[in-house]
């Protein structure tokens, strides 16, 4: 089994646990900034987070599944979270940060970590994630991360907080082969 931990230079992530539901629902979960682009709606109340992380945790159990909780190392701050989703030959993954922490890297970081550890996977010759198309700090983050964009795919998702209606996205990729672990 693959251990479940990254550590980059300013950030440890680990699985979630139950304890930290009051640190996500605090941190970023309630936040509507924050949700715009993501596939949850704001939590209403720490039992929605609770929920979340019920499924959250119970993802880790899968082999293919890889959730974490993003902790700054300087304070242990939880700041965001990530998860990455393997099925050879590629992995995708999706993740948020709290808004305190925007703009300070974080982001780059963590998606440069998720990337190397995609790639001691056996089997994983891609990883790739998507970001709607106005997203503009998440596209700047990847490809920040090394990253290549490559298309924009035509209402591909629907993402709550913006409306019913399927959204358009920009797939973002990098195989084996482009990797740097530097990320560029």
């Amino acid at each position: 089994m693959t251990a479940r931990t990254i550590t980059t230079a300013r950030l440890l992530l680990r699985p979630p646990a139950h304890q930290d539901a009051q640190a996500i629902y605090d941190g970023y979960a309630r936040d509507h900034d924050v949700a715009r682009y993501v596939l949850w709606t704001p939590h209403r109340s720490i039992t929605d987070t609770h929920a979340f992380l019920d499924h959250f945790i119970c993802d880790e159990q899968d082999e293919r599944s890889f959730p974490w909780v993003m902790i700054r190392d300087a304070d242990g701050v939880l700041i965001g979270a990530m998860h990455l989703r393997v099925e050879p030959p590629r992995a995708d993954f999706g993740f948020n940060i709290a808004r305190p922490y925007w703009n300070q890297g974080y982001g780059t970081e963590s998606v440069r970590g998720v990337i190397a550890f995609a790639f001691s996977i056996p089997g994983v010759e891609r990883v790739q994630a998507v970001c709607h198309v106005d997203n503009g700090a998440s596209a700047r983050t990847m490809e920040k991360a090394g990253m290549v964009c490559e298309g924009r795919l035509r209402r591909y998702m629907r993402f709550p907080n913006i409306g019913d209606e399927a959204q358009d996205v920009f797939l973002y990729a990098v195989t084996r082969t482009e990797h740097s672990p530097l990320g560029g």
